[in-house]
């Protein structure tokens, strides 16, 4: 890890924090807990206030045009960055890989998207595979399980990087989530169209995690966190659930994702 006091030159990152619109309305914290981690790794990071969600329930759900503006919004207000960096593979995995095919057929945008979407990361990957971080400074004395995000992993390539940092925090216990790279259910607005099918599979990963014998649920997601507190809630179950990068940060002394919530 760089120091944790960042000396800005003209070789330090840039960084655009792409905050999301969950962490912003849900979590905050996680955002603060990314800002940490990114300035710790020696980057200067700027959160633009003129941000908007990145498009993708929309262009999930054939509202092209409104993806499409929604995009340009993100393109003016990140393109002065060197890289865009956010705590969801969801989001991000829409802005690296599907921007491009949104204006696939705009010869005036399509170069500067192109520019955009190679730049941008998910926030674990950034910090392990473009800056090479290999550990943190963090303490955790937990059992916890890790759910892979379905962008993460299909998308993105997530899956070693987020362990890899784990695996430097102290007192922590991983114990692997049978089917980890099996979807929670949430998939954006799928849970809203099929809340049955939604349902069984949330259940089937609640189970899974129980079975694990972790104390904490961590993933890199918040929609799948959400998705899952919530259910694990409703059934009154212990575990605690925590964004990745608030345990890297080591900021997990806060309230667990939906404990206290009415």
């Amino acid at each position: 890890m760089a120091p944790t006091e960042t000396i800005h030159s003209a070789d330090t990152p840039h960084v655009g924090l792409f905050v999301t619109c969950l962490v912003d309305l849900y979590r905050p914290s996680v955002g603060f807990a990314a800002v940490k981690l990114l300035q710790q790794a020696g980057c200067r990071v700027t959160v633009p206030q003129a941000q908007t969600c990145c498009g993708q329930p929309a262009f999930n759900n054939g509202d092209d045009r409104h993806a499409r503006q929604l995009a340009v919004q993100v393109l003016d207000a990140f393109e002065e960055f060197d890289y865009v960096v956010g705590p969801s593979a969801s989001c991000l995995g829409t802005i690296r890989c599907h921007y491009p095919e949104m204006f696939a057929n705009d010869a005036a945008l399509l170069p500067r998207i192109e520019a955009l979407s190679a730049k941008s990361h998910e926030l674990v990957s950034f910090l392990v595979d473009v800056l090479g971080v290999e550990a943190v400074e963090a303490g955790f004395d937990q059992r916890v399980t890790y759910h892979d995000s379905c962008s993460a992993l299909r998308e993105l390539g997530i899956k070693s990087q987020p362990r890899k940092l784990l695996a430097s925090v102290s007192g922590l216990q991983l114990n692997e989530l049978q089917g980890t790279d099996i979807c929670c259910g949430f998939g954006g607005t799928f849970c809203v169209k099929y809340p049955e099918i939604s349902g069984r599979m949330a259940a089937d990963k609640v189970d899974a995690v129980e079975a694990s014998g972790a104390d904490t649920l961590l993933a890199g997601d918040l929609g799948c966190l959400l998705n899952l507190a919530g259910k694990m809630r409703r059934e009154g179950k212990s575990t605690r659930v925590y964004h990745v990068a608030e345990v890297l940060a080591n900021m997990a002394d806060c309230k667990s994702i939906g404990e206290g919530d009415d």
